[in-house]
């Protein structure tokens, strides 16, 4: 510790451990030329499944081969869209249930998983907070935290040692490099990794996918937003090559995987202006 405090050349991020003091990198991940995909069967729970990003998960995992995709939300039915995105999965030829299910519950979450031996869990579900980090409350932590990570907790500790195929939470860039005004978001994300690599260390399956804004749906959908974010680097997902790109990060080796499409000659000398980063010199 006393080491790190006198300074290690460039880093601003360290884990000190018994092992020793590591520093942090984010590093290319080189997709798809044949690589291993990873094809949902049988039955997939996704929490925030009626949402912009679970609904577009649900059609990639019927289109790929589930039989039965259980979409969960608080609201269930009575969310936006919710029935005609049965329909239209039923119309594809796969059963759907739609639960309403507040995954922050330790309770709802046992008796939902009760009811459905899941393959395979995507838990989509999150909200942001925008908040200046002077000013976050604990109020505000709570929200975000709440199904995001409370959720995955209960997902968790459910399942136990259950084998599934997968077991993949939705992160965030945000709890990778940061986001301006969204510090409990990006804690709450930075949290899922960190589970993920708790699961891995247990022998089990896990993925957490820290996902850039996503196009035409999602938390960053506006058009405001979206431009706010091209102009410094981050262009907007093309859904369907985030799903697709999904099917890889999940049948790959690494725990967490950061999927986003930026424009690094914008990106990193903005990011970089204030003060040096290690974070990126491995890109």
């Amino acid at each position: 510790l006393a080491a790190v405090l006198a300074g290690v050349g460039d880093e601003d991020q360290v884990a000190v451990r018994a092992s020793g003091v590591f520093g942090r990198r984010v590093e290319r991940v080189r997709a798809g030329g044949g690589e291993a995909v990873w094809r949902p069967r049988g039955t997939v729970l996704i929490t925030g499944g009626t949402g912009a990003l679970g609904a577009r998960v649900a059609r990639w995992a019927a289109a790929e081969g589930a039989g039965h995709v259980v979409l969960v939300s608080r609201r269930g039915v009575e969310a936006p869209g919710a029935v005609g995105l049965r329909e239209e999965l039923v119309a594809a030829g796969v059963r759907v249930s739609v639960e309403a299910c507040d995954v922050a519950d330790r309770g709802a979450v046992e008796a939902l998983l009760a009811e459905y031996p899941v393959d395979a869990v995507v838990h989509a579900a999150g909200a942001v907070v925008n908040v200046p980090l002077a000013q976050v409350s604990r109020g505000d932590l709570a929200e975000v935290w709440a199904g995001k990570v409370a959720g995955a907790v209960h997902l968790d500790a459910v399942l136990g040692d259950r084998v599934l195929d997968a077991f993949v939470v939705f992160s965030s860039i945000a709890g990778v490099w940061g986001s301006g005004g969204q510090a409990g978001y990006a804690a709450a994300n930075a949290a899922l990794d960190a589970l993920v690599q708790a699961r891995r260390a247990r022998g089990l399956v896990g993925t957490s996918v820290a996902w850039g804004p996503w196009a035409g749906a999602g938390m960053a959908a506006g058009a405001e937003a979206v431009e706010a974010l091209r102009r410094r680097g981050l262009v907007a997902l093309d859904p369907q090559r985030a799903v697709r790109a999904l099917g890889q990060v999940v049948a790959g080796a690494d725990a967490v995987v950061v999927v986003a499409d930026v424009a690094w000659e914008r990106f990193a000398p903005a990011y970089t202006s204030m003060r040096p980063s290690a974070l990126l010199t491995a890109l």
